[in-house]
């Protein structure tokens, strides 16, 4: 099955001026809004560290995104003096938006792109795109989180910049240090195939492109920058954070519902990285999914001891056994699916939930097998006796459980690679 993109929803990009030959191996993108006062110095200098330090043909595209001003005009203008210089034209507003239709579109082998305020050092810039061109890497990007990145920043920029990172961390499992650096590259071929699927138009383009990424298995590099902040930079930090937090729902919500194709992604153009390492005589991924499946079951055990104790009065302890571990099955299926396995939407996951329930009846008969041995022999036993007693039967229980799900789910993952295939 050859898999299909969403209906185009990239803007129009209009060349008005380029003197650029075709096919470099980068084109670096300036997007630009109403920035009359600074392009032609940003160009200027941008051109200069490319015909000094990169050794490799370069384009530099100004971007201009529905500007008000004379940018678009200074921009053409700069054809003429700068080589290598092209200059576009959107006439919609958006940062992603100008991002996702250049980089869709370039006939480069590398798209880049950075800020017109040049905050980050461009001796950067060297590092950032060399694990590309030897395609070591899918994505880089610049990292001002790094311990050795030289950053200058006011204390309220540099909390608002942890904190939403934090919150990717732990809301959407993020492991890119730094989301919103102005510095960052792909390869184009990917950027093909990705770029489709980013929603995004605004400033949550590459917060939603990383995600992606990392969802599929692409191999992200991060490079330490050195970043001094823009005092006049127009970016107004509260309605961004406000529609980075509405984004990360969106995104979110997506990938919990299965909206996005990550398994054909994955199965195409994904290397695995979720899978953890190869180390011989394991399967792979073992290391990785057992180290989550571990994570889940300890909040299943201390789910089922919850309910267990809860119930334990009024139903006694077979009834309250057997009603906890229903509850926490299903909820322990479901979050392993996704979690611990990787296996996202819809698909297969009545089957699934229909392993699940098998499992669950064989756990119900240990644990339930193992109450009625603890009472044969101590009829008296208390019911934190009975937990405990439980709780041992649920660990082998668990372990079976390990084994059939990562059997289960590795048959539907090896069935999505032969349906992308």
């Amino acid at each position: 099955m050859i898999l299909q993109a969403p209906p185009a929803r990239t803007a129009q990009v209009y060349t008005l001026a380029d003197s650029s030959d075709p096919e470099p191996v980068l084109d670096i993108v300036v997007p630009v809004y109403n920035e009359q006062a600074d392009v032609a110095s940003s160009v200027r200098r941008l051109a200069d560290h490319l015909r000094r330090h990169v050794p490799y043909a370069a384009r530099i595209t100004v971007a201009d995104n529905a500007s008000t001003d004379d940018t678009l005009a200074i921009s053409v203008g700069l054809v003429d003096e700068v080589d290598g210089l092209r200059a576009v034209h959107l006439k919609e507003k958006g940062r992603g938006r100008a991002l996702n239709a250049v980089w869709q579109h370039s006939d480069a082998e590398i798209v880049a792109y950075c800020d017109v305020d040049l905050s980050t050092d461009l001796n950067a810039l060297m590092p950032l795109i060399a694990p590309l061109v030897s395609k070591h890497s899918d994505i880089a990007i610049g990292t001002r989180l790094s311990r050795s990145s030289r950053v200058v920043r006011g204390p309220k920029r540099e909390f608002i910049s942890r904190s939403y990172n934090l919150i990717l961390r732990t809301a959407m499992g993020a492991r890119f240090s730094d989301a919103q650096c102005g510095f960052k590259a792909m390869r184009t071929d990917i950027a093909r195939r990705v770029l489709p699927f980013v929603a995004d138009t605004g400033w949550f383009f590459d917060t939603e492109l990383l995600v992606l990424a990392e969802q599929i298995g692409l191999r992200i590099a991060e490079v330490p920058v050195d970043w001094v902040d823009d005092p006049d930079s127009t970016v107004d930090i509260v309605p961004t954070a406000i529609a980075d937090l509405k984004g990360c729902a969106r995104v979110g919500l997506a990938l919990a519902m299965g909206r996005l194709p990550i398994a054909e992604l994955r199965a195409s153009i994904g290397r695995d990285r979720a899978a953890g390492p190869r180390i011989d005589g394991v399967p792979m991924g073992l290391v990785g999914q057992l180290a989550r499946f571990c994570v889940v079951g300890v909040a299943s055990t201390i789910a089922f001891a919850v309910l267990f104790l809860a119930l334990h009065s009024f139903l006694g302890a077979q009834a309250s056994n057997l009603v906890a571990l229903a509850i926490t099955a299903v909820l322990n299926t479901a979050v392993n699916r996704r979690f611990s396995f990787g296996i996202c939407g819809r698909d297969n996951a009545l089957r699934h939930q229909l392993f699940g329930l098998a499992v669950f009846v064989f756990g119900w008969l240990m644990t339930a097998g193992s109450l009625l041995l603890l009472h044969s022999v101590a009829p008296e036993a208390t019911k934190q006796i009975e937990l405990i007693v439980l709780v041992i039967a649920n660990l082998v229980a668990t372990l079976i459980r390990f084994v059939g799900l990562r059997w289960v789910f590795r048959r539907t993952s090896a069935h999505n690679m032969e349906i992308a295939a």
